[in-house]
């Protein structure tokens, strides 16, 4: 490549306003103060987080003398926009914001000199971490980075946020491109005080380093559906067969989240791509140790369809939709999480997009639920969703 043909971010043209997409995260969190015998748990989050970028005032393109260009960003997750999930630990929604009086900056930076894609993504990432009855910071900074091939970096639809699929809470992961994650854990957080610094000597929880180490990924949906939700699910366990009901509401970042991809959203053509993107639903199930959590995998995706597939647009969907999902699911449990070795399919029909009485079910479901090391505990036998209230739009505000 001569000098006359290298690109800088300048050839772009990018916007000089902030950036607010939609984000699908996951984090392993140990509680408790001991990192080792805690309780580890993998919570899978959403929301909705702005990107502030050059060329927006105080922000800078440079380029180094070997021709390398990159530019300056943060990252702000607030608490009206922050990214959230729910803990089956804790029986509560956990909350990760940006910690406002430490900035999380970074940037946007080439490989190759000369050529902007593929690039470093990189944040300093200071948190805080909120339930409804804890508050927690982190003493150092949370390196988060990755490689990405555009801007926005916005992943696939349907795509998994990992070269494979790995399970349990423990082991290395490979991310795809235009997924990030924290490269420096694992980070102990401690409470925190009015002016969000840490105190004291004993953390009450890590984010472990894997198996999903603070990652996350931006999409871009045409619109978010986050839906109180009840199920019933069948789960054989010795040879018997019990019915499980669970339940979850959504502004305790429960229920179930659908991200619904119109055409000018993804590359496979005509059709409404659909995803079930968060699940978290509790009950009590005696065969089992007693409460249970069910929630969709956030490793591999939970992939489907709204329509006919041959619309040309969102707005071309005629209602009732037929609504499927190859939903994967995992179950957790006192003792174990416990993986569906295969996906359930998943179907309903949508009466518009306001979800509140549409019914997902499987017409047929025999999965083996599997532990990290593949011992099979049970068997996942009938899965019926009831979707209730549920907030609608494009971006997905948290709820008071």
């Amino acid at each position: 490549m001569t000098d006359t043909a290298r690109e800088t971010y300048e050839s772009l043209n990018i916007e000089p306003k902030p950036l607010r997409p939609h984000i699908l995260a996951a984090a392993t969190v140990v509680f408790g103060d001991d990192y080792y015998g805690g309780r580890r748990e993998t919570i899978n989050l959403s929301g909705f987080v702005q990107m502030n970028k050059w060329p927006m005032p105080g922000f800078k393109h440079t380029v180094d003398e070997d021709g390398t260009a990159s530019f300056n960003l943060e990252l702000i997750s607030a608490p009206e926009v922050g990214i959230k999930g729910f803990s089956y630990t804790l029986n509560d929604r956990i909350q990760i914001l940006s910690n406002p009086y430490l900035p999380n900056t970074g940037h946007i930076k080439q490989i190759v000199p000369g050529k902007n894609f593929p690039a470093e993504f990189y944040i300093r990432r200071f948190g805080i971490l909120e339930t409804s009855t804890m508050r927690l910071a982190h003493r150092g900074v949370i390196d988060v980075k990755g490689i990405v091939d555009g801007l926005p970096p916005y992943k696939t639809p349907l795509t998994s946020p990992f070269l494979g699929r790995p399970y349990g809470d423990q082991g290395e992961v490979m991310p795809a491109h235009n997924v990030v994650r924290g490269t420096n854990l694992p980070a102990a957080w401690y409470p925190s005080n009015d002016d969000n610094e840490a105190v004291g000597n004993t953390p009450s929880a890590f984010f472990a380093s894997s198996i999903g180490p603070c990652v996350s990924m931006l999409v871009d949906p045409s619109i978010i559906i986050q839906a109180s939700t009840e199920a019933k699910i069948k789960v054989e366990v010795n040879g018997r067969t019990e019915e499980i009901e669970l339940a979850g509401d959504y502004p305790l970042a429960a229920g179930a989240e659908i991200l619904l991809f119109g055409p000018e959203k993804h590359d496979q053509g005509s059709g409404v791509l659909a995803q079930l993107a968060r699940v978290a639903l509790v009950g009590n199930s005696p065969a089992l140790g007693g409460k249970v959590m069910l929630r969709a995998s956030f490793f591999t995706v939970s992939g489907g369809q709204l329509g006919d597939g041959n619309e040309e647009s969102l707005s071309r969907l005629r209602y009732p939709g037929e609504l499927h999902f190859d939903a994967h699911f995992e179950l957790v449990t006192p003792s174990a999480t416990l993986y569906a070795a295969a996906p359930v399919h998943l179907s309903g029909q949508l009466k518009d997009l306001e979800p509140t009485g549409t019914l997902l079910t499987a017409d047929h479901a025999d999965a083996a639920l599997r532990t990290k090391d593949g011992e099979s505990r049970a068997r996942l036998t009938g899965v019926s969703l009831k979707l209730g209230d549920a907030l609608v739009g494009s971006e997905a505000y948290v709820s008071a």
